[in-house]
């Protein structure tokens, strides 16, 4: 990363801010699948909403205990509802074990999240990096990395996956690092939230 220029001039810009402390892997998913294909005002919205229908943080049982109806009033689609549901379902019933995650790849970590219906790629390497904070991610499918990799490398030009991965070659091992501060380049207060 030192190499790049470009990376050079945005980190003194934001050194003064840093990724939060993760929440617990439940929640940290939940919030993940709020936020795919949501602008990140929408996403913040029913996320407070649905943390203001639990007294304390939502456990998967305590989210068992809605009906699709309760999710979709705070303002999901029908789809997503049943997502949540799914993945509070996985986690009570112990089908995932974060507590392993931390003795696992990346790669495998994406594979087992994946099995879970809702959680794709993106929303999976969300979590390597938000709530794993795992160093070297590079989320390709992430809209926000690929516009930034455009205005800063290719004046605003379209860039495809492969343009994107030949820039983020000199970021190797800090991939996620150079994703940050490239996020926080386009929105100051996106991602540290």
């Amino acid at each position: 990363m030192k190499r790049d220029r470009i990376l050079r001039k945005i980190i003194p810009t934001f050194a003064e801010e840093h990724l939060k402390p993760p929440s617990e892997a439940f929640a940290t998913l939940v919030r993940a699948v709020i936020g795919q294909q949501v602008s990140r005002r929408n996403a913040e919205a029913i996320w407070e909403r649905f943390n203001n229908a639990f007294a304390s943080p939502a456990t998967p049982a305590d989210v068992l205990a809605l009906e699709v109806a309760a999710l979709q009033q705070m303002g999901m689609p029908k789809r997503k509802a049943e997502y949540i549901l799914d993945l509070a379902l996985h986690f009570k019933e112990r089908k995932v074990n974060p507590e392993s995650w931390q003795d696992m790849d990346d790669e495998a970590i994406i594979r087992e999240l994946c099995a879970i219906r809702g959680i794709g790629r993106w929303t999976a390497e969300m979590f390597l990096i938000f709530n794993l904070h795992r160093a070297d991610v590079l989320p390709l499918d992430d809209a926000g990395l690929i516009r930034a990799i455009s205005q800063h490398y290719y004046s605003g030009e379209p860039v495809s996956r492969f343009e994107a991965r030949e820039v983020a070659q000199a970021w190797t091992p800090w991939c996620t690092v150079a994703t940050w501060y490239l996020w926080r380049s386009l929105d100051p207060i996106a991602e540290s939230e």
